[in-house]
């Protein structure tokens, strides 16, 4: 837990920094609130709750490490997502493409998985990764902190694995990423749960189902399942309307 946390807050004086002269301007300003930040946070707050510090692309070691499957079980989200061939996946935060090398396989033939990540050093991480597997139908892409920046109609599954709670701009993120998405196109939560206190990861880097229901609900979604068998963290299924 130590480590997690360390490495969430790695860079976090600078996202600090960042977000608050980003939250003070733009259109959407509003829909922010500043507060004192927490010692996880970044001092900025959307629908009730602080944002969290982003793990920077120094602590790209721990999710590649050997425990992962075995602490969060990936078999049991790839299994929940029910990939099938010719799938357009979006993998929102990649980070260094540990979940994207694994669902690459599963979209094939004729399927295709977007890995987008803000950290130009994550998208160097990521390509190198790529490159090492040999899957080629991974795309890498540079994302800002407010659009995917994906074409529009063009995702059949977007999902995001304990990113969510780090966006400094999540409103906008999820305008851009429902504008990704194709009519009827899943847009998938993978959040540390929030309910069980033995998870061992900080408090704001967690979240509540009903917390992620209540700020998807801002957006032309519907909530579609909740898959609770992981170990620590909860899938939370959303479609878009047509």
């Amino acid at each position: 837990m130590n480590l997690l946390t360390f490495l969430r807050c790695v860079c976090a004086a600078l996202t600090i920094a960042s977000s608050a002269v980003l939250a003070q301007s733009g259109p959407n300003a509003e829909r922010y609130s500043q507060l004192p930040a927490s010692a996880d946070g970044i001092g900025k707050s959307y629908m009730g709750r602080e944002i969290s510090a982003v793990m920077g692309w120094q602590g790209a070691l721990w999710l590649e490490r050997q425990e992962r499957e075995r602490e969060e079980r990936t078999d049991l989200l790839l299994a929940a997502l029910m990939l099938k061939p010719g799938t357009v996946v979006a993998d929102i935060g990649a980070g260094t493409g540990y979940l994207s090398r694994r669902m690459a396989p599963l979209v094939m033939p004729g399927g295709k998985v977007w890995a987008v990540d803000v950290q130009p050093e994550m998208i160097n991480l990521l390509q190198a990764g790529v490159k090492r597997s040999g899957l080629t139908q991974i795309e890498a892409k540079l994302s800002a902190v407010d659009d995917v920046k994906l074409p529009a109609s063009s995702v059949d599954l977007a999902i995001m694995v304990d990113v969510y709670h780090e966006l400094a701009y999540p409103y906008e993120v999820m305008a851009s990423l429902l504008k990704a998405l194709k009519p009827g196109g899943r847009l998938v939560f993978v959040e540390y749960k929030a309910e069980d206190s033995f998870v061992p990861i900080k408090p704001l880097h967690k979240m509540s189902e009903a917390q992620i229901k209540r700020e998807a609900a801002v957006f032309a979604l519907d909530w579609e399942r909740t898959v609770s068998s992981l170990p620590w963290q909860h899938v939370v299924v959303f479609r878009k309307r047509n």
